[in-house]
């Protein structure tokens, strides 16, 4: 029997082949979009878990996070100078650490920051941190060296802004891996980046909110001495220029809550990076819905045509059929050979389609890891393989539709037709 089976197929080799395809392609659409938006909200979670609290000024919550956690450029409003002196000697945080941007080198953001984040985002896999105000420390995936010197520039392109050249960097550090956008940025003190504004203030190139960072009595000064050593005072001090955004570690959970609600307000707004996710995985979760459906009417319209043509497929071998029994083969031995033929060819297409949406979805995710940083895990869980159970039961019972009407027909009518 199972001879007779491979001879037929190998015989319709181009048929088979075809079917095949359209239910690996059919299938691979709804594992796509199953292990795509997976890894969204794995990738994107991981991504926030070392930013507890964030606190911005007054605007959208939403561009808070992307902007602060996720490194995506905006421009947003500045908090004064006076909440980060104010969350620094608040005996229920843990850490905070100023977060300024505007400027960039070979698509790698810089960021403005101080040695507290460097420390609560992974620490250093080799070098120093920064001592200086012209040093500089990189995340793991930025392609540059301990050693090397750069001019900060604005925008992701030469053209785009400008290049500061009378500014030079030194690369003394590089972060351990994160799996995060910061992977991908270049951290450098938050002094340096207001002086280096502060130079670029009468520049009509610079940026607003760059711009804004200026203390208006410091307008004339000619650029910063990158050799000065780092005063661990100047950020918390009373005067200090403003921020985009302050990440805080709270010593406790009920810290956290109390911060976010003592700094949510008219001046600021303080937002847990976890919520804002959770309400942007709400509208992922309903495109996600969209596009299941999608998917699952692709398949449906698949099994609807599968079914058809290997109905018509079984009409047109009755005589083959009608010698089978004339030969004495019994009926279910009859309904055994097209039910296996069916079967192998619908769970072939599913089997290939698993492998090429997780194929596609491992290459998706890779373009996507390589535009925003953020590295997103694809693979299968135990759901996974039930749903591919439950196709395969669906499949079994199909394939039972051709072989009945095998099985019902007479050798008689068959060798008569």
């Amino acid at each position: 029997m199972f001879r007779f089976i491979a001879a037929d197929l190998r015989r319709h080799w181009a048929g088979v082949l075809a079917i095949t395809l359209i239910i690996a392609l059919a299938t691979a659409l709804g594992v796509i979009v199953t292990l795509q938006e997976r890894a969204l909200r794995l990738g994107s979670a991981r991504a926030a878990d070392a930013f507890d609290l964030v606190i911005g000024a007054p605007g959208s919550e939403t561009q808070l996070v992307l902007s602060s956690v996720f490194l995506q450029a905006a421009p947003l409003p500045l908090l004064p100078g006076t909440v980060l002196a104010g969350l620094v000697a608040d005996p229920r945080v843990k850490w905070a650490a100023p977060v300024g941007f505007g400027d960039f080198i070979e698509g790698s953001p810089i960021v403005g920051t101080t040695q507290a984040l460097i420390d609560g985002l992974a620490g250093l896999s080799e070098g120093t941190s920064f001592a200086r105000l012209g040093d500089a420390v990189i995340g793991a995936n930025v392609v540059m060296r301990i050693g090397d010197e750069f001019h900060p520039q604005h925008g992701q392109a030469q053209d785009s802004g400008g290049v500061h050249k009378e500014i030079t960097y030194r690369i003394v550090g590089r972060l351990n891996p994160t799996g995060t956008p910061w992977d991908r940025a270049v951290l450098v003190p938050i002094e340096t980046v207001w002086q280096v504004h502060e130079h670029g203030a009468a520049d009509h190139d610079a940026p607003v909110a760059a711009r804004a960072m200026v203390p208006a009595h410091e307008a004339e000064h000619h650029g910063p001495d990158l050799d000065a050593a780092i005063d661990p005072n100047a950020v918390s001090a009373a005067d200090a220029p403003g921020l985009p955004a302050i990440v805080v570690k709270p010593r406790t959970i009920a810290d956290a809550y109390k911060l976010r609600q003592a700094y949510r307000g008219d001046h600021s707004l303080a937002v847990f990076p976890g919520e804002v996710l959770t309400r942007l995985y709400g509208t992922l979760g309903d495109a996600r819905f969209i596009l299941s459906a999608v998917a699952m009417g692709a398949q449906a319209l698949v099994g609807a045509a599968i079914l058809l043509v290997v109905t018509v497929h079984i009409m047109q071998r009755r005589r083959q059929i009608g010698a089978l029994r004339a030969f004495g083969a019994p009926r279910v031995t009859i309904f055994a050979i097209v039910w296996l033929e069916a079967f192998a060819i619908i769970g072939a297409g599913l089997l290939a389609g698993f492998g090429i949406g997780y194929v596609a979805a491992r290459s998706l995710s890779g373009i996507l890891t390589q535009a925003s940083g953020v590295v997103l895990p694809v693979g299968f869980v135990p759901h996974d393989f039930v749903l591919l159970a439950s196709l395969l039961a669906v499949s079994g019972a199909v394939a039972s539709v051709p072989a009945l009407l095998a099985y019902r027909q007479s050798p008689a009518s068959a060798l008569r037709a």
